[in-house]
């Protein structure tokens, strides 16, 4: 034989995908362990995940209706409604009459919304530092940042 291995009968294609299979796979248990032991840090009757993707989106992007909140953040119109009805009996998000439509219903975070949000980042970033500066080396560090355009190109295509 003249050195071909099982390996080299493999098409290049076949090679990519298996190393996309493997980095998808990957990706999707690390992602959702940070995700988990982030929400884990967090108090008890603190706002749930998708009370907390709801308010963001509002800040962010402004005023908008349940209907097309329930699109953006790909939930039935009854379970968007379930989470803003939270959000509203805490204060969180304001209903008003759309100035365009007034059938319609629209949306908006209150300060204490916006303050909710920025106390729950302030604890998520301060626990991510914590670890960062005591567990990880600056080149680590570093290894990290580079990566991040990569996760943030792969976040925005999905």
């Amino acid at each position: 034989m003249d050195g071909d291995t099982a390996d080299d009968d493999i098409a290049d294609g076949d090679v990519a995908d298996d190393d996309a299979a493997r980095a998808g796979a990957a990706i999707r248990l690390v992602v959702a362990r940070i995700a988990r032991r982030l929400r884990q840090t967090h108090s008890v009757g603190d706002v749930t995940l998708s009370e907390v993707s709801v308010l963001a989106r509002l800040s962010r992007d402004g005023a908008d209706s349940p209907g097309s909140l329930a699109e953006l953040e790909r939930v039935r119109p009854q379970a968007m409604a379930t989470t803003l009805a939270a959000l509203e009996q805490r204060g969180l998000v304001r209903r008003a009459p759309d100035a365009a439509d007034g059938r319609r219903a629209v949306m908006t975070v209150t300060d204490a919304g916006r303050k909710v949000l920025i106390d729950r980042r302030s604890e998520s970033v301060q626990r991510l530092t914590d670890v960062l500066e005591e567990q990880f080396t600056p080149a680590e560090r570093r290894e990290l940042l580079a990566v991040l355009p990569l996760l943030d190109r792969l976040a925005e295509r999905l």
